[in-house]
């Protein structure tokens, strides 16, 4: 029988993947975030066409870098997914809103931030095991 504290190892393959899909996902929305904070044309457009001031850009810039830099940070990754779940979730329902096709986009973005951490941390797995 095994007790609560033990956990099954998790294959390096699998944590490298974790790290690498974590690792992408951060530096997309890095890029995106810098966008946003330098005021970039395709920032100031993109927000505008979806119905928000261009005032509201810089704002959002910084939410979405800390939400990142939480994320990041091994400590508070699960918080940081917690956080950018809510902020994808806002982006889909405003996309939807528009009724912009790329809606899926950021459920996508969402889903891969949580298969990265699934990935390569060992809690979320016992918290939410797939396999019997």
């Amino acid at each position: 029988m095994c007790s609560a504290d033990q956990t099954a190892p998790i294959s390096k393959r699998a944590v490298w993947a974790g790290r690498v899909i974590s690792g992408l996902m951060a530096a997309f929305l890095l890029f995106d975030s810098v966008t946003k904070l330098l005021r970039l044309a395709p920032a100031l457009e993109g927000t505008v066409r979806l119905g928000f001031p261009a005032t509201l850009v810089l704002p959002i810039g910084i939410i979405l870098l800390v939400c990142v830099i939480v994320y990041v940070i091994p400590r508070t990754s699960v918080l940081g997914a917690i956080l950018l779940t809510g902020y994808l979730g806002g982006a889909t329902a405003t996309q939807l809103r528009v009724q912009d096709p790329w809606f899926l986009f950021p459920v996508a973005l969402g889903v891969l931030i949580w298969a990265g951490l699934y990935l390569r941390n060992y809690r979320i797995r016992t918290l939410l095991p797939l396999a019997g």
